[in-house]
């Protein structure tokens, strides 16, 4: 099987793993973590890094620091993967879903700003919702694909409109906006290293922040909240949240590759868009301007979405559909949708993700390509 996005072991993965095991440092205290963190930080160029044991931990975290709670909303892109509004539901609170940008597959901004200026008001120097009266305290985009939205512009209608910003950068490693790093834009940013992330630790995320305050807030949350570092002594309820060393043991190998992994996958979307650059209507995703996408996950949108999944998965070429839109997941079909085209469904009925590992062969890329143009 030509894996769809695989992970890629080619540096010191094992060598850390075995000191991990060789001298029982294994759990959620050890100096990988401490490093994973710092490499992190330093790599999106944000002062502090926080390990946490998935992007969905990162992301309800963040949620709970900002004293998100039940009758808050919180505005996110409907097009997204389910980690997204889960996290937001895990508070008590409920997504506002806007809907996507047909082109860019990122959250419509002309839709935000409309919803914003006739749908909100604010109070006391808070975002409520006209309707009911409820607070919205915070807006969570999501990095689609690794792509980014106009950040200059939703910034200044959060701004503007006193929402405090968190960034879904769980599929952004390596992409930026106007030379500034995924999840450096907001109060907070999160990352997620599952198996098919551009670097895994096979599951886990991060927080990372310029607020030292909310850095050791993370910290202390993720840990139990516990007081003290003899007794076990508890001041509010925490999580077990933290990401193990071993797993960090991993993180900080994949780090080392990081670089070369991101040059791969422009490598990667550039043959895919020869080859394929004329064949039938297949395009691909409209990269935002100002935007340097890591190209983690390889997308194509063509009307014979169905056929070609069939076609390439029988064939042992992995592909994947796009997710299910949030508005059409029965937990998530009564909530606000702020839409005038829907979009949404039209991407996700559309749009299908083909193989793309950083060691994927260029020779491989040809196969998939040759049995794309197969159908049409």
């Amino acid at each position: 099987m030509l894996l769809l996005s695989g992970p890629n072991i080619a540096g010191n993965e094992w060598k850390y793993i075995k000191d991990c095991l060789n001298t029982g440092w294994v759990s959620s205290v050890g100096t990988y973590v401490d490093q994973f963190e710092k490499m992190t930080a330093a790599f999106t160029r944000t002062r502090f890094g926080v390990a946490t044991s998935s992007g969905t931990t990162a992301l309800h975290t963040c949620l709970v620091m900002l004293g998100v709670n039940s009758f808050d909303y919180v505005i996110t892109s409907n097009i997204t993967f389910i980690a997204t509004c889960n996290s937001i539901r895990y508070t008590g609170a409920e997504p506002i879903l806007i809907d996507t940008d047909p082109q860019t597959w990122q959250m419509d901004l002309d839709l935000l700003e409309e919803f914003l200026s006739k749908d909100t008001e604010q109070r006391n120097g808070v975002c409520h919702c006209k309707n009911d009266g409820r607070r919205i305290p915070v807006i969570m985009p999501v990095h689609v694909l690794g792509n980014m939205c106009d950040m200059e512009r939703l910034m200044m209608l959060a701004q503007k409109h006193k929402l405090i910003v968190v960034e879904d950068s769980t599929e952004a490693l390596g992409s930026y906006y106007n030379d500034k790093h995924a999840g450096s834009f907001g109060l907070l940013g999160t990352f997620s290293y599952n198996g098919n992330k551009i670097i895994t630790t096979g599951g886990g995320g991060m927080i990372v922040t310029d607020d030292e305050q909310l850095a050791k807030r993370a910290k202390h949350l993720t840990t139990q909240a516990k007081s003290d570092s003899f007794e076990y002594v508890h001041d509010e309820i925490g999580y077990n949240y933290r990401l193990v060393n071993i797993s960090a043991a991993m993180g900080v190998a994949q780090m080392e590759l990081l670089h070369g992994f991101i040059i791969r996958k422009h490598e990667i979307i550039t043959l895919y868009k020869s080859e394929l650059e004329g064949v039938g209507d297949i395009s691909f995703q409209k990269i935002t301007p100002g935007v340097r996408p890591n190209w983690w996950l390889p997308t194509i949108l063509t009307v014979k979405q169905k056929a070609l999944l069939e076609l390439l998965n029988s064939n042992r070429m992995q592909s994947r559909p796009f997710w299910v839109p949030m508005n059409q997941l029965k937990m998530f079909s009564g909530n606000k949708f702020y839409h005038k085209r829907n979009c949404s469904d039209y991407v996700y009925r559309h749009c299908l993700s083909i193989p793309c590992s950083t060691n994927i062969t260029n020779s491989q890329i040809k196969s998939v390509c040759d049995k794309i143009k197969e159908l049409y």
